[in-house]
C-alpha cells in the first residue's frame, strides 16, 4: 500500500509540472505574456504548493519521518489551498473565455489536482492529527496573495479573476474576498477533522 501511495503521489507532482509547462509553453508566446501574471494566479501558485507538499511527504517518508507534524501541517494547508482552487473555479469561473487555455492542463490544474488532494487527504493516515487552532496557519498565504493582488489591481490594474476587479467596487469585492476567507476556514475546520481519520493505514 505504501508504494501505491508514493506512486500516486509521484504521478500528482509530475502531472502539476506538466500541465504548467504545457500552460506556460502557450501563455509565453502571447504578447501580453508577463511571467508574474502568470505565475501570479492562486491556480499555478496552489498547484506548485501542493506538488511542493506531496514531495516533501515522499521525502519524509523515505526518511521514515511519516507523520510528521509540520510535514502534515503544510500538506493540509496546501490541501485547503488546492480544494479552494478547485470550488472557485468550479463556481466562480465556469463561464470565463480564454482563448489561449491549454484544456488538458486546465483539467488537471482546476479538477484533477483538487479532487485527488482531498481524496488523499482523506483517505491515508500517513499525517498527523491537527489542531483547530491550526486552522489560523491556513489564512496566511491567501491573506498575504489577496493582499499583493489588490495592490496590484489598484496600481497597474492586473488582476486575476474577474470577480477581485476593483471596477466592481471595493464593496463588491470585499464580499467576494470575505466569502472565499469563510471557505477557506470551513475547509480549514474539514481538513482539521479529516486528520483524525484513519481510513487506510499507510
Amino acid at each position: 500500500m505504501r508504494t501505491l501511495v508514493n506512486s500516486l503521489r509521484l504521478l500528482a507532482v509530475i502531472a502539476v509540472v506538466a500541465a504548467i509547462v504545457g500552460q506556460w509553453l502557450v501563455s509565453s508566446k502571447l504578447p501580453s505574456y508577463d511571467p508574474w501574471n502568470f505565475f501570479g494566479y492562486f491556480t499555478i501558485q496552489s498547484n506548485i504548493i501542493i506538488a511542493l507538499a506531496f514531495a516533501v511527504t515522499l521525502v519524509a517518508a523515505v526518511r521514515r519521518k511519516r507523520g510528521d507534524l509540520r510535514v502534515s501541517l503544510f500538506r493540509g494547508a496546501a490541501t485547503v489551498y488546492i480544494a479552494t482552487t478547485g470550488i472557485v473555479y468550479n463556481t466562480l469561473l465556469t463561464g470565463i473565455d480564454v482563448s489561449a487555455n491549454v484544456q488538458w492542463s486546465n483539467d488537471i490544474l482546476h479538477k484533477v489536482l483538487p479532487a485527488y488532494a482531498v481524496l488523499d487527504w482523506l483517505l491515508f493516515s500517513d499525517r498527523s492529527k491537527l489542531l483547530l487552532r491550526h486552522v489560523w496557519w491556513f489564512l496566511i498565504y491567501p491573506s498575504v496573495w489577496t493582499t499583493v493582488v489588490l495592490i496590484r489591481g489598484a496600481t497597474d490594474g492586473w488582476v486575476p479573476y474577474p470577480f477581485l476587479n476593483p471596477d466592481l467596487g471595493y464593496g463588491v469585492v470585499a464580499l467576494y474576498c470575505l466569502g472565499v476567507a469563510v471557505s477557506i476556514v470551513l475547509l480549514g475546520v474539514l481538513v482539521i477533522g479529516m486528520s483524525r481519520l484513519r481510513i487506510v493505514k499507510v
